[in-house]
């Protein structure tokens, strides 16, 4: 059974994870949220011998039950590579420092590309998928990099006029 999301403001639309992600927001302007919190069916111990791209799939097939494993297999691989992994005497470690722009935000950035654009192809939406944001920090870069050389997307960004450093421009 699919797992679908609501928004904060009143509850009423019900989509399901794929459209959550293409509408961005709901029609009264509230964030989507889950129905429920789906329990995770791994334990710690199996959890810990996974790899991270074994520990997003368990977590995310919970909550985007609209996806194929096939599907959500190939935007994990995609988003998720040997960069955020670093093995030190048999320890990882999620170094968030090792993406893009050098910012926490490039971990999250890294997938939506992916199942914005699984999204798209799941509900048949052929235009050009094209993203606006707002910043006046580093999320903008974030944004760019995570949707640079993703086919079928563009994205925009405003900076507000004297209202991020120097080095930011």
């Amino acid at each position: 059974m699919d797992l679908l999301y609501s928004s904060t403001r009143n509850g009423e639309e019900k989509v399901t994870a794929s459209k959550a992600i293409l509408k961005g927001l709901a029609d009264d302007g509230g964030l989507f949220v889950p129905e429920s919190i789906p329990k995770l069916d791994v334990t710690i111990e199996e959890l810990a011998k996974m790899s991270y791209q074994e520990t997003a799939y368990a977590v995310m097939k919970l909550f985007f039950t609209d996806f194929t494993e096939e599907e959500l297999k190939n935007c994990i691989n995609k988003a998720y590579d040997s960069k955020f992994d670093t093995d030190a005497d048999g320890a990882y470690y999620l170094e968030l420092f090792h993406g893009a722009t050098i910012a926490f935000k490039d971990m999250a950035l890294s997938i939506l590309p992916h199942l914005l654009t699984t999204a798209a192809k799941k509900n048949q939406v052929n235009n050009e998928i094209v993203i606006l944001t707002a910043t006046s920090g580093d999320t903008g870069k974030a944004a760019l990099a995570g949707f640079a050389d993703v086919e079928g997307t563009k994205i925009v960004v405003f900076y507000p006029k004297d209202g991020v450093s120097p080095i930011q421009k």
